[in-house]
Order: structure tokens, then C-alpha cells, then sequence
């Protein structure tokens, strides 16, 4: 069993180390600046996902309405993770049209919507992004394994290939997560004097 061990987390270790890669850190990034953009200009960001997917959103959206590294004001995110919404959806019209029906209630024109999917063929985070678009909202995702159909749909999106199963690819998307998060916190909440130290520094290097 130790081999085994030693054989997942190595495999674990992988798919971190995806984050250091130019385009990780890019998505990362401009992920972060449109996020922090979107909050100082009174707008939300609007999470979904299937399964741990779906955990990964409410993790997503707590970090913002609760606390992630310090006390700071509150930080509007919501996760589409209402069980009385998903099951009368579901059962009305069908489990496709659980978030995009969401979307239509909660989502305004420069909101942001962040779908996560580890294959891409979730066909209700389609029909959300659709309805995303169609209310000019921006929109985020974080894909695995090829893509699957919701590839190069969304104004920023990462594909973390080489992992065949789910949790490897969920491992590298809650790594970005909390990597944005506290790239959002340091972009909002970092005294002015103590970016323009940093600015300059930079320019010096």
C-alpha cells in the first residue's frame, strides 16, 4: 500500500505543479483582476458545478461572503447550490436547465459567472454559460481532461489536461481558487502607499 501512496501523492504533486505553468499563471491572474474589478464596481460573481465540482463553489463563494486570510468587508458570491431550486428545476423541466434557469433570476449584465467542470460536458454549465452571454455577463471556467463541448466559450478559462480522473483536476482548480482569492484580497484591500512600494520595486528589479 506505501507504493500506492507514494504513487498518488506524486500524482497529486502533478497536477499542483500545473500551476506553475505561463498559462496557470496567466488564468490566475487575469481571473483575479476581473474578480476584484468586478467587486469594486458593486457586481457578484455567481459560482456552479456538479458534485465536488459543486463543493469546490460553495467552497469558491464561502471564502468571499465569509473570511479567507483576514477581516475585510464582505465580498458578494453566491453558489448555485440551493437544493429547493435544483430539485424543482430538475423535476419541471429537467437537471440541464438547473443553473441557467439560476442565472436568469440572480445574474445581471457585467455580473461574473464561474462554472467548474473537470470534463467539459456538463450540459447544464452550457446552457448557464449561454445564458451568461446573453445577459453580458463575464464569464469564467475552470475545465479538465479535453474540455469537452464549453471549450473557448468563456472570456477566461484553464484546462488542466494529463489527469484522467476528476480528482486530480479538482485538486488543481481548489489550488487556483485560493490562489485568486488571495490575489483578489491583495489587489482590493492592500493599502495604496504599500502598492506603490511594491510597483516601484518591481520597475527596479
Amino acid at each position: 500500500m506505501k507504493k500506492d501512496i507514494n504513487l498518488a501523492v506524486d500524482d497529486s504533486i502533478r497536477a499542483i505543479s500545473f500551476l506553475k505553468q505561463d498559462r496557470s499563471i496567466s488564468f490566475i491572474e487575469n481571473s483575479a483582476k476581473m474578480i476584484a474589478n468586478a467587486f469594486k464596481n458593486g457586481k457578484k460573481i455567481v459560482i456552479a458545478g456538479n458534485g465536488g465540482s459543486l463543493c469546490d463553489a460553495i467552497h469558491f463563494a464561502e471564502e468571499f461572503t465569509g473570511y479567507f486570510r483576514k477581516k475585510r468587508k464582505a465580498l458578494p458570491a453566491i453558489a448555485l447550490a440551493d437544493p429547493g431550486l435544483l430539485t424543482c428545476v430538475s423535476n419541471d423541466e429537467g437537471f440541464e436547465f438547473v443553473f441557467s434557469r439560476a442565472l436568469e433570476a440572480y445574474l445581471n449584465e457585467d455580473d461574473i459567472f464561474v462554472s467548474l467542470t473537470t470534463s467539459g460536458n456538463s450540459k447544464n454549465l452550457l446552457n448557464a454559460i449561454k445564458v451568461a452571454k446573453q445577459k453580458n455577463a463575464r464569464t469564467i471556467t475552470f475545465l479538465g481532461k479535453t474540455g469537452g463541448f464549453t471549450k473557448d466559450l468563456s472570456d477566461l478559462e484553464i484546462l488542466v489536461e494529463g489527469f484522467s480522473t476528476s480528482d486530480r483536476i479538482q485538486e488543481a482548480h481548489m489550488a487556483m481558487i485560493h490562489i485568486i482569492i488571495e490575489m483578489v484580497e491583495k489587489i482590493m484591500f492592500t493599502p495604496i502607499d504599500l502598492l506603490k512600494k511594491l510597483k516601484n520595486k518591481a520597475m527596479n528589479l
